[in-house]
């Protein structure tokens, strides 16, 4: 197939076209390289050196031998993504383009309109473009399991039958979302779906859990993906394993008892092929649930405790207080059938997984040291409590006092420690 994938340069994108090349497949794609510019925002880089994309572009040329037709274009700029899709033709589109981090959404409003804006408008062009310029492509688009939430029931694939005053339709499940970020994917998927409905696209909606791993193919350091470990894009395991090689403490949120589906960047390698490999037909929009595992925050930090420990890394776990809004004690039980319906067989188990990461991140600890300072939470999903005396109560006992202890984050832009959010 010729795949388009929108957001190339990033943690999935860029493993994804090598996997996919290597398969027989043609890819091409688009990227604002706005990742970079965010981590750099945040004051951390990636944990594994990340070429510039024209060296990127020049291994992967070498190690393929053929060319990967690139776009340096955002998915919000409508004319010139409509031309990269005209020119490639593509069976296929993978879309990755979008600001993945819920705590980056969370910073203040400015952050929270940013995230919206990007990803809600960038999914809106994407669709057009499809439509004007390539509608019998199929559209593979990264959504998350956080659009969910963690609802007292069992999660299903997308969809689940409801009666209702003697009647019953199948609906899509209500999403309880936890972030602007995760909104914004809600938002995205109800719009893939009425495109769908709307023009006869074709669309795979994939819910993906908790990516973890590296991906630094052995002789070209150009051809590694990014790892990030700050806390604005670096999930809890990345986060944890660049703690235990600089000899910081793992520091699981709150409890740990929140729970997870997670899996590892093999894994959902293999599992965007299988979509791609096994399209619908016109018209139909599909969900599927992307994981391996279900583990909690606190069982993955005692897995990387001892992933370290068996390459002779003495790591320890210290709880922090939870920055988030979050239930931490929950029932969490998400389906998962379509994708291992279609062949998906988990690779190496997570012990083993872990340990190669963290053999993989070893050589850059001193790189990791560097930023250590953006390990630890600032972004609160709450305002911090009021200082000095309290107020007076409103005459009216409601109103204006009652709205201004709800407002939406601290006068400090959301961050909750004093320190100015960073501009890109």
């Amino acid at each position: 197939m010729r795949v388009f994938i929108a957001g190339i340069d990033g943690y999935l994108g860029w493993p994804l076209a090598q996997h996919l090349t290597a398969r027989g497949h043609e890819t091409a794609g688009v990227d604002a390289l706005l990742r970079r510019a965010w981590v750099a925002e945040m004051g951390s880089d990636s944990a594994v050196p990340v070429a510039p994309i024209d060296e990127r572009l020049a291994a992967f040329r070498e190690h393929f031998h053929t060319s990967l037709p690139f776009t340096p274009a955002n998915l919000r700029d409508h004319d010139a993504l409509g031309r990269a899709l005209a020119a490639f033709a593509p069976d296929a589109v993978v879309h990755l383009a979008e600001c993945p981090s819920a705590p980056y959404s969370m910073i203040d409003h400015r952050h929270a309109q940013f995230v919206q804006d990007n990803n809600v408008s960038g999914t809106l062009g994407l669709l057009f473009a499809l439509r004007d310029h390539c509608p019998e492509a199929h559209l593979v688009k990264l959504g998350s399991m956080g659009e969910y939430g963690t609802p007292d029931m069992d999660i299903p694939e997308g969809f689940f039958e409801v009666e209702f005053r003697g009647r019953r339709d199948t609906l899509p499940f209500p999403r309880q979302a936890g972030s602007w970020y995760h909104w914004s994917k809600v938002f995205d998927s109800q719009n893939v779906a009425f495109a769908c409905r709307l023009w006869g696209l074709r669309a795979t909606d994939v819910m993906q859990g908790v990516v973890y791993g590296s991906w630094c193919p052995a002789g070209d350091p150009r051809l590694s993906s990014r790892l990030d470990f700050d806390e604005a894009f670096g999930t809890a395991v990345h986060r944890f394993c660049c703690q235990a090689v600089i000899g910081h403490p793992l520091s699981p949120y709150g409890s740990g008892t929140q729970r997870r589906g997670v899996l590892s960047l093999a894994d959902a390698l293999q599992c965007l092929t299988l979509a791609l490999e096994n399209p619908p037909e016109p018209g139909a929009y599909r969900v599927f649930n992307q994981l391996r595992d279900v583990r909690s925050v606190a069982e993955l930090a005692e897995l990387v405790r001892a992933a370290a420990h068996s390459l002779g890394i003495d790591a320890r776990i210290l709880p922090v207080a939870n920055p988030r809004a979050e239930a931490e004690g929950h029932h969490y039980r998400p389906d998962s059938n379509e994708l291992p319906r279609l062949g998906f067989r988990p690779s190496a188990p997570i012990e083993e997984e872990l340990r190669r990461l963290i053999r993989d991140l070893l050589p850059h600890a001193d790189r990791i040291a560097a930023h250590a300072d953006r390990l630890p939470p600032t972004v609160r999903w709450r305002p911090a409590p009021p200082v000095g005396p309290p107020r007076p109560p409103h005459p009216t006992g409601k109103g204006r006092h009652h709205d201004q202890d709800t407002a939406a984050g601290p006068a400090d832009g959301g961050r909750g420690s004093g320190r100015p959010a960073r501009t890109a």
